[in-house]
């Protein structure tokens, strides 16, 4: 399994507009983060979470131009599904599948009711919006022979309930504050896990690094890498330093290989 980091920072992205704090003007490539996303490759299919504003730059920055086979969607914030108008280029390898809950996915059509209308005019992107629900596992397939199962995990986004995603030894959660104890289970025995850590004081929908730190002592991943970072967790190079060996913070275009 290969995961790219297209994104690793906050809804602001990192440099925030106006700030000029240490972090935002770093010259550490490490500290400029654009919007939260992830491109997961493994047994031949390609699969993006989520697809926030920067989706275009990310791709451009990627120079990987290749068939995404499906989308998974934790929630309906605009850092995560902004650009999903610019999956109109990946049409044209067919259709693209876009995983989302119910109300997620109702929230989508009723924003971009120009992609679900019954005649679509030229360049529309094709998004086949397919609902699925936590805990219950689906399928993305790019061929018959290539298949991977996806196992959608509730996580609370402070009082919104939202997705997580485990494909196969490997979790990414984003966003989340808490998680219902029925969670855990589907979390056990993990390579990997991708998880968010905004910044070293509490807030009020996301993990602090304490509490992020908190929860992978408890799930016990093999290795674990932050993700949803702003500028107030502090330089990549510091706070990573006092990290576990086994726990790292992520980085734009970043490889992790599984």
């Amino acid at each position: 399994m290969k995961i790219t980091i297209l994104g690793s920072g906050t809804s602001t992205g990192v440099p925030q507009v106006g700030c000029t704090c240490e972090v935002c003007t770093s010259t550490d490539p490490r500290d400029n983060r654009l919007r939260c996303s992830g491109l997961v490759e493994t047994n031949g299919v390609r699969i993006l979470i989520d697809c926030g504003p920067d989706f275009r730059q990310q791709c451009l920055r990627l120079k990987d131009f290749q068939a995404i086979h499906g989308v998974l969607i934790s929630h309906e914030h605009y850092d995560h599904v902004g650009g999903l108008d610019d999956l109109r280029p990946f049409c044209y390898f067919g259709d693209v599948s876009v995983y989302a809950e119910d109300y997620v996915a109702d929230r989508l059509q009723a924003r971009m009711p120009y992609c679900f209308t019954e005649k679509l005019y030229p360049g529309v992107p094709r998004i086949a919006l397919q609902r699925v629900s936590p805990g219950i596992p689906f399928r993305v397939e790019a061929s018959e022979s290539a298949v991977v199962e996806v196992i959608p995990i509730r996580v609370i986004h402070g009082k919104l309930p939202i997705l997580g995603y485990r494909i196969g030894k490997m979790a990414w959660i984003t966003d989340m504050l808490s998680m219902p104890e029925e969670s855990y289970p589907l979390l056990e025995n993990l390579d990997c896990l991708i998880i968010n850590a905004l910044r070293i004081e509490e807030h009020p929908t996301h993990q602090s690094l304490k509490q992020a730190l908190q929860q992978v002592e408890r799930i016990a991943p093999k290795e674990t890498y932050f993700i949803h970072m702003s500028h107030h967790l502090g330089l990549h190079q510091v706070v990573e330093a006092t990290l576990p060996s086994h726990v790292h913070l992520t980085y734009d275009n970043q490889v992790i290989s599984l």
